[in-house]
């Protein structure tokens, strides 16, 4: 963390730890994603006893990773390392970073990307190597350096339109801009069009939002983020192993020495708010567990079918306002095991724009370990291939083959 403006907001004062409590409160936390082992390490630092409910059989939500066996090809059989796809460690996810840290105290089992190439349909190409960390020169320089973006189009930005987006604060930028969509927005601030497929939709979707249903707020808040809101810069680490072995399984160790206990492959069914502790939760093994607190770090899914399954849970305003929660569409990831390396000078990271149906072509063996060795033992090579949010419903018919063929379009080695 190198930004001096960093802020540490600290904790409301209270009793140093549980143990000085009447009794020690017991808390069941749902979900063992990010939130939930946040949830879980903060409670028990401080003394709380932990139950983590996992409905998956391996820890990390949205960002597990677990084995696989290969079912087809030549090396039908083999064991191999699987996730669901390619997470970027971005420097200024600070509370993420100190997370790990309780495990991993240096931050070794991240390692550096230094540029992640952006290509449209036109084969333009953005880059963020070498651009200054401080704000505001990363985003002019970055817009300066653009294909598609020229001194010309820097003086026509309506810069009384575009305020907002140097002036960020929450919640105060939803009041300001959640009442219309991020494609008005920029056309108010007069934003180029040849630049949205690099400067825009890459990150929208990256965030897994249709461009047309991102609202000019969230829009607002990621460019605060990633360009303006620290000292970071715009380059990111990922995790140089497999996910299970380089993040969850060494946190879970972690809080299992805490006291955490985990079950896994169990989800909750219900909660009750009459139990002897407070709350009571039902799982789907059967058990009924007493507790003092609940955490729901479960998904807009999961969260509707246990409120639904709760009748006393909350008021009526709040479970009408669960109840109309919408899903994010869904995203696809192909991980493809070739018998063949690509060319050497791909990068780890190809973002695209307007090149439906992909989002990102991620070389995995270029920075994982296990897919390394896997590409080393066998002389070939480990490939992602992204389509985030997903605008047609399961199956996807077709949709395999067509980020097939884009991969094939744009690395032609890989056919």
């Amino acid at each position: 963390m190198k930004d001096p403006r960093r802020v540490t907001h600290r904790a409301a004062s209270g009793l140093p730890h549980a143990t000085a409590l009447p009794d020690v409160p017991h808390v069941v936390v749902i979900g063992a994603g990010i939130a939930g082992l946040a949830a879980a390490a903060g409670l028990a630092e401080r003394g709380v006893t932990v139950e983590v409910l996992e409905r998956e059989p391996s820890l990390g939500g949205r960002v597990a990773g677990w084995t696989d066996t290969l079912d087809s090809g030549p090396l039908a059989g083999t064991e191999v390392a699987n996730n669901r796809g390619f997470h970027a460690f971005f420097r200024q996810y600070y509370n993420l970073r100190e997370l790990l840290r309780r495990s991993d105290p240096g931050l070794t089992r991240l390692r550096a990307v230094e540029d992640y190439p952006l290509v449209d349909g036109e084969g333009r190409r953005d880059t963020f190597r070498g651009l200054p960390q401080t704000p505001p020169w990363n985003a002019i320089v970055f817009a300066l350096r653009s294909p598609t973006f020229r001194f010309r189009d820097l003086v026509r930005i309506n810069g009384k339109a575009a305020a907002p987006l140097a002036t960020v604060s929450v919640p105060g930028i939803y009041e300001q801009l959640d009442d219309r969509d991020a494609g008005t927005f920029l056309d108010q601030i007069n934003f180029p069009r040849a630049a949205r497929h690099l400067a825009f939709e890459v990150f929208a979707r990256s965030f897994f939002a249709r461009p047309e249903r991102l609202s000019a707020a969230e829009l607002a808040a990621m460019f605060h983020i990633y360009f303006l809101g620290s000292n970071e810069g715009l380059v990111f680490d990922v995790a140089e192993s497999n996910f299970d072995t380089a993040l969850w399984n060494p946190l879970g160790e972690y809080l299992t020495g805490r006291g955490v206990v985990f079950h896994t492959g169990v989800s909750a069914e219900s909660i009750a708010t009459d139990g002897p502790r407070r709350m009571r939760v039902t799982t789907s093994d059967g058990r009924v567990i007493d507790a003092d607190g609940v955490v729901a770090a479960v998904g807009v899914g999961g969260l509707q079918k246990i409120v639904t399954a709760s009748p006393g849970l909350g008021d009526d305003d709040w479970r009408r306002r669960v109840a109309a929660m919408e899903l994010a569409p869904p995203f696809v990831v192909q991980r493809l095991w070739l018998d063949a390396p690509v060319n050497s000078d791909r990068p780890p990271f190809l973002g695209t724009g307007g090149l439906e149906p992909i989002d990102n072509i991620s070389v995995v063996s270029n920075y994982e370990r296990e897919a390394a060795e896997w590409a080393r033992a066998t002389g070939g090579s480990v490939v992602e291939v992204h389509s985030y949010s997903v605008a047609d419903p399961p199956p996807f018919e077709g949709l395999r083959e067509k980020m097939l063929a884009r991969l094939h379009q744009l690395y032609p080695e890989t056919a």
